[in-house]
């Protein structure tokens, strides 16, 4: 084991000779067991480049982490210091300029209520706690996307910590290179610290769930596909098949019970969302019904994504089209009738401006997909992880006839490199930005770009 006496911070160095070394090293996803060298817990971009500068002397590997949703995907942490930077939580807010800068600890929640306050809003994704840095940078798939594009093509400047600890801040001017690739196009070129990044003036959306009985099965799921068509691209919504586990935070008339939703979030007052939503309404019943127009701030509450750590394997493919034959895929594989042991398969409508190519975009400029489907479980013990392991292929071979290139990051949830996600000519780029700002690999990232040749 190293010695890291000589690595004074301001926040704390943890070791495994610690006795609460299992709950440091804990990520937000439970399944994912780190065993890295050490853990930073840093205060500042001054602790950061204190950790990377003694990483360099002493021939270890760092790796930035926030929350820790994505890493599973992470891998082996052996010879690394892994930085979390949970403790760095400051956020500023520029009402006149419309942008907020936020350090690498911030939330989602936290992002959105501070910008809340000021009538804005930020690019919210489904989950409130999810760290803002890794989900912007991830790519950052939002309720307001269809509309405004990916969050990582929102960003400003990026303040970090080059591989040689040298701290940074950078944009499109200062380091073009540097910035599109940091922009959707993974974390393995320097330690973030903190965004700049443009807010938008929405203070309240038209927002909700219809929650149904998983009996209204595949034809629900084609008439949400047909809705899709031709809603505007103030609609962001996701259609899923979801058995809600039965616990006490789950709502008793949901608990335990397969459902198929319908979450969605519409720009513009409440009659605009009345008129969008009515043809969903007709699919049958509602078990809750809970659209109604809400501040902007609510919108990482609607899909109700868990808010506490929990254990998660899942996988996901982007989807071209989604025709009827795939839509009797989808629904076999995740319908009541399948007894699936995942708790969720969910069809996320992309396009809009999610589609079209952002010609100040990062690595990530657009998905050329029509959905992105996504499915995880929760496997409490072995053979229920073996199970969602399995089903999750299940849905990765019946899905293929009709999958898109590539996939996205921030669902990227099983190892893979780079290339298994954004095309080629990108790939190409980002290893050569990998070779000039990281040539060592010092940098340890969820999904790896291969280094090109010098």
């Amino acid at each position: 084991m190293s010695d890291f006496t000589g690595l004074a911070i301001a926040g704390r160095i943890a070791t495994p000779a610690d006795a609460d070394w299992d709950e440091a090293r804990l990520a937000w996803n439970l399944v994912a067991d780190q065993q890295p060298e050490a853990v930073a817990f840093v205060e500042s971009a001054e602790d950061v480049a204190k950790v990377v500068r003694f990483a360099g002397k002493n021939d270890l590997r760092v790796s930035g982490q926030g929350t820790g949703h994505g890493a599973v995907a992470l891998g082996s942490l052996e010879g690394t210091i892994l930085i979390k930077t949970e403790r760095m939580r400051g956020i500023a807010v520029d009402p006149d300029a419309e942008t907020a800068r936020v350090e690498a600890g911030v939330l989602v929640l936290e992002l959105s209520e501070a910008a809340g306050a000021h009538g804005l809003s930020s690019l919210p994704g489904s989950s409130p706690d999810v760290g803002v840095i890794g989900y912007s940078l991830g790519g950052g798939l939002s309720w307001l996307g269809r509309r405004y594009g990916f969050a990582c093509n929102r960003v400003r400047t990026i303040e970090l910590v080059t591989a040689e600890g040298e701290p940074r801040t950078v944009d499109a001017e200062s380091d073009p290179d540097l910035f599109w690739a940091l922009r959707g196009g993974g974390g393995g070129y320097a330690i973030v610290t903190a965004l700049q990044l443009d807010l938008v003036p929405i203070a309240d959306v038209y927002a909700g769930a219809l929650v149904f009985p998983a009996e209204v099965g595949a034809e629900a799921v084609r008439a949400y596909r047909d809705w899709t068509a031709g809603v505007s691209d103030d609609v962001t919504s996701v259609v899923r098949f979801i058995t809600p586990p039965p616990i006490p935070d789950v709502p008793e008339p949901i608990r335990g019970r397969p459902l198929l939703t319908i979450d969605g979030a519409c720009i513009g007052d409440q009659a605009k969302g009345e008129a969008t939503i009515a043809p969903l309404r007709e699919i049958g019943e509602t078990i809750m019904d809970t659209f109604g127009q809400i501040p902007a701030a609510g919108l990482c509450r609607i899909h109700m994504d868990p808010e506490n750590p929990v254990p998660g394997m899942g996988h996901h493919q982007i989807l071209r089209e989604l025709p009827d034959e795939a839509i009797e895929a989808f629904a076999g594989l995740a319908g009541p009738a399948a007894q699936s042991p995942l708790l969720l398969a969910e069809l996320r409508h992309v396009g809009g401006a999610l589609g079209r190519e952002d010609q100040n975009g990062g690595a990530l400029s657009h998905l050329d997909a029509a959905f992105a489907m996504f499915g995880i479980g929760l496997p409490m013990t072995p053979e229920l992880g073996q199970a969602i392991e399995a089903h999750l292929d299940r849905f990765d071979e019946a899905m293929e006839p009709w999958a898109a290139e590539g996939g996205y990051f921030n669902f990227a949830e099983r190892p893979c490199d780079t290339d298994a996600i954004l095309p080629p000519e990108v790939c190409a780029r980002l290893a050569d930005v990998k070779r000039r700002y990281d040539p060592d690999n010092r940098i340890v990232s969820n999904h790896a770009v291969a280094i090109a040749p010098a």
